[in-house]
């Protein structure tokens, strides 16, 4: 797995947390992009997740959800105490995540962002998130997940 390591594997293996990585082949630009990884691993999409980074009230919220849905913005909102939530800035996102867009990972961030996982997450024994760059996939459990971004849950994805 040379050339693998990113900011997010390096934390898992830091922490000695439970993970694997997949690669995969899928253009960022690709229409329904998240059907299509999911596809690609050979996984149920509702356990693939996409990390996106939101400004609620002006301050930077990463909201992860599966890649199945859609982020209700309302909903995160309410979830972290606030009144707007707005998708933020792709260059906004990029400097304070320290990652591009299409390989956001909810770990290892430049600046360690509020997170909240859509509780979804639970459902599953394992869930997929980006490993930090484009083409790789962390599976780890939610758990960990949450733990590790000290995250809270809500439902947040609207279908």
């Amino acid at each position: 797995m040379a050339g693998q390591g990113t900011p997010a594997t390096a934390l898992l293996a830091k922490r000695k947390i439970s993970h694997s990585t997949h690669p995969y082949d899928v253009s960022p630009e690709a229409p329904n992009y998240g059907a299509l990884v999911a596809a690609a691993l050979g996984v149920p999409p509702e356990r693939v997740f996409k990390s996106l980074v939101t400004e609620v009230d002006g301050g930077l919220i990463v909201a992860v959800v599966p890649v199945t849905g859609e982020l209700d913005l309302k909903a995160l909102a309410a979830a972290v105490g606030g009144k707007r939530a707005t998708m933020a800035d792709r260059t906004v996102a990029e400097r304070a995540t320290g990652y591009v867009r299409g390989g956001i990972s909810p770990l290892g961030q430049r600046k360690r962002l509020p997170t909240v996982v859509d509780a979804s997450a639970l459902d599953h024994p394992t869930v997929y998130v980006s490993a930090g760059r484009r083409g790789l996939q962390l599976q780890l459990s939610p758990a960990d997940l949450i733990a590790l971004t000290g995250a809270v849950t809500a439902p947040l994805a609207g279908r």
